[in-house]
């Protein structure tokens, strides 16, 4: 038997999964590590436990595996995107990884986005310019943190420095580096308008590559560490929202993949760029011809978390003796779609999109006597499903309407989400029975980079049993007259967003 390692490299753990030659699981491993949070708006990782844990789960995969009368075929990678870090010249870490969740160029981005140049980067980059963003991430270093930054002979992500620790080579996959904010999406190159706002020279940064470029030739010590072939191809890969999109097999314009773990994200892929009029989309790459438009948003599973958390009564999770969040779905169900005229807006972690504002905060709107616990939990999940709607709304605007929606993440193990989502969307919603979307899409494009096929249509030979959910036409009907009030209480709130952020700050110091 041959075999894969699919790798994603995540914001709290890394994951590898085992697959045989025919892309079925074997088995999955996982490492966590820390995610520092030391001050207002910092989120960032350990360069070096990042590394000890992709050598861990690759190594625990590759033991699994029978390589006595087998061959490794390839480790193929997902990671998060969106990550800087300033390295020396000799490649060693100047700062940790500063992660995509890292909020503290906030200011340098608000300043940027209301500007001509921030409009300009925009159109080029197709990067919403935002906290998030690797260019405002190194704009507001070079305010905070010159004296690094003069040392600072490279700027790296998180997997152009794991290549580089495994092969001693700076190399970037182009979909890596369109969501920087600083490459062209029309040339895939760096653009030299955002490099000069960054005060970035290009020799700083990792080569672009496609995404099916091999890496072969393992150092010695990362080979050990490995305890695999050290002639074993690594493939580049994607960012992990752009590979969950081949993972569940959305890869035309007709099927739009929906994400929703601890945070969200709603994407569709073309064969062509597209930019949004109105800057509340991304457009990144995949793979060579191949595109992904769409929205991430702060706010999924974390905000419902929170409200089984405060929402929920413990006491009858105690007598029944039953898991909060499967109560809280049998809650949920014996309240009306609508949740009897109250509505949620779940920016409890600003927003990304649509709205793109750091300062965004959550509300529940037309709370009265008549509205109880199980009205509240309901109004948190149907407000989440709504925020999504929004984004969906302009992806459809920009794309045309989809056949159908493909859905994944931890809320796709709910009977009630998912019929929920297909209610607010008014759209068909297909759940793969796999939830490994990521390394499923990252071992599809090793299979192409070792010339196993020609495109990513195998993709849908894959993914296993699908359950689908039509949209209830009751509950659509109570939705689309809740949707359009929910964006325009959105539209009302946001100008005092910044003023109650500041009203927070001022009452934590």
């Amino acid at each position: 038997m041959n075999y894969f390692i699919g790798v994603d490299v995540g914001t709290t753990s890394t994951k590898a999964v085992l697959y045989d030659q025919n892309a079925t699981v074997l088995d999955q491993f996982s490492q966590g590590y820390s995610l520092y949070r030391d001050a207002s708006g910092m989120a960032e990782q350990n360069p070096t436990a990042i590394v000890e844990a992709v050598e861990k789960v690759i190594h625990d995969a590759a033991q699994k595996a029978d390589l006595t009368n087998g061959k490794l075929l390839a480790v193929s990678f997902s990671s998060a995107n969106q990550s800087v870090i300033m390295l020396d010249k000799n490649f060693n870490p100047l700062s940790r990884v500063i992660t995509w969740a890292d909020t503290r160029a906030r200011d340098v981005a608000n300043e940027l986005k209301n500007s001509p140049a921030g409009q300009q980067i925009y159109a080029k980059t197709g990067t919403p310019i935002h906290p998030m963003s690797p260019l405002t991430k190194i704009m507001w270093l070079n305010k905070t943190q010159a004296d690094k930054v003069a040392q600072t002979a490279y700027f790296g992500d998180i997997k152009s420095y794991l290549f580089h620790q495994f092969f001693n080579t700076f190399k970037v996959d182009v979909s890596i580096a369109s969501c920087t904010g600083m490459m062209n999406v029309n040339t895939c190159d760096w653009n030299d308008q955002a490099l000069e706002l960054a005060n970035v020279d290009r020799s700083q940064l990792p080569e672009i590559v496609n995404g099916t470029t091999q890496a072969i030739g393992l150092t010695a010590t990362a080979q050990a560490k490995m305890g695999i072939p050290a002639d074993t191809p690594f493939v580049y890969g994607a960012f992990d929202g752009a590979l969950s999109n081949l993972g569940v097999g959305a890869i035309k314009q007709n099927t739009v993949a929906i994400t929703i773990g601890t945070s969200a994200g709603v994407r569709v892929v073309t064969d062509h760029p597209v930019i949004d009029p109105q800057q509340r989309l991304f457009c990144y790459a995949v793979d060579k011809g191949l595109w992904v438009i769409g929205g991430p948003l702060n706010n999924g599973g974390d905000v419902y978390q929170w409200a089984v958390e405060h929402l929920v009564d413990a006491s009858a999770v105690k007598n029944e003796n039953i898991d909060p969040y499967t109560l809280a779905n049998q809650v949920i169900e014996g309240v009306p779609a609508g949740a009897h005229g109250l509505l949620f807006h779940p920016f409890l972690g600003g927003e990304r999109a649509p709205l793109w504002d750091a300062n965004a905060r959550g509300s529940f709107f037309g709370l009265s006597h008549i509205h109880t616990r199980a009205d509240m939990l309901r109004s948190v999940m149907e407000g989440i499903c709504m925020n999504i709607a929004t984004v969906f709304q302009a992806v459809r605007d920009l794309v045309g309407n989809p056949a159908s929606v493909t859905a994944t993440g931890g809320f796709a193990r709910a009977e009630v989400w998912r019929q929920m989502l297909a209610d607010v969307l008014n759209c068909p919603v297909n759940i793969p029975n796999s939830f490994e979307s990521g390394c499923l899409g990252a071992i599809t494009m090793a299979m192409k980079s070792l010339g196993m096929i020609e495109n990513y249509e195998i993709i849908k030979t894959l993914i296993g049993d699908i359950s689908s959910y039509q949209p209830n036409q009751e509950a659509v009907n109570v939705y689309q007259n809740y949707l359009p009030l929910f964006q325009q209480v959105e539209g009302l709130l946001t100008p005092a967003y910044s003023t109650i952020a500041k009203l927070q700050q001022q009452s934590i110091h």
